[in-house]
């Protein structure tokens, strides 16, 4: 099989889980619309799709509209080398939900296998603080206890990244169509 065609299968595959994004969306804009924000996190490409994400949110996607609250806790080096230096790099996202994040929040962790050390601990401490909890990953299911969790019909790193890319596109475009 070609690379495009599997790749195209891949999100073929994905469409099953069509109600499974819409609870992604509707969970979303139940937060913001409550006054509530949402939180980012990952390491590596995940990392950068947590910043492009939040950034969507933020600036905007598609529609001139206001800003909505959402905050990548991968984008401060000063925050995060800190965090690495002063505890451990296990703490690197959890020590920021600590801080910012509020009862009603989401944080929602990008990682292909859901096995960092970090994603652990920040879904945790998201959990323990009043935190909604949406994991996107690969194809296999984890035991972590999240509110959604939203899993890639792959096991191949690249592949999951570009379908979490993907995904985080069509909630922004799902988001902004239901609120604006």
């Amino acid at each position: 099989m070609f690379e495009i065609e599997k790749r195209i299968s891949n999100f073929e595959k994905l469409k099953k889980e069509h109600n499974k994004i819409e609870n992604i969306v509707f969970l979303i804009k139940d937060t913001l619309l409550n006054g509530n924000k949402l939180f980012f996190c990952g390491n590596g490409g995940s990392a950068s799709d947590s910043n492009h994400i939040a950034c969507e949110f933020v600036s905007k996607f598609q529609k001139e509209r206001k800003a909505l609250p959402a905050i990548s806790l991968c984008s401060n080096n000063s925050i995060i080398t800190a965090i690495s230096n002063d505890y451990s790099f296990e703490d690197v996202f959890s020590r920021q939900i600590e801080a910012l994040g509020k009862k009603g929040d989401i944080l929602l962790a990008i990682s292909t296998s859901a096995q960092s050390k970090n994603i652990i601990k920040a879904i945790e401490t998201a959990k323990k603080s009043g935190l909604k909890v949406i994991l996107l990953t690969g194809e296999n299911k984890t035991l972590l206890d999240v509110d959604i969790e939203l899993n890639t019909p792959s096991k191949i790193t690249c592949e999951i990244q570009e379908m979490h890319i993907a995904l985080g596109h069509i909630i922004c475009e799902r988001i902004e169509k239901l609120m604006f």
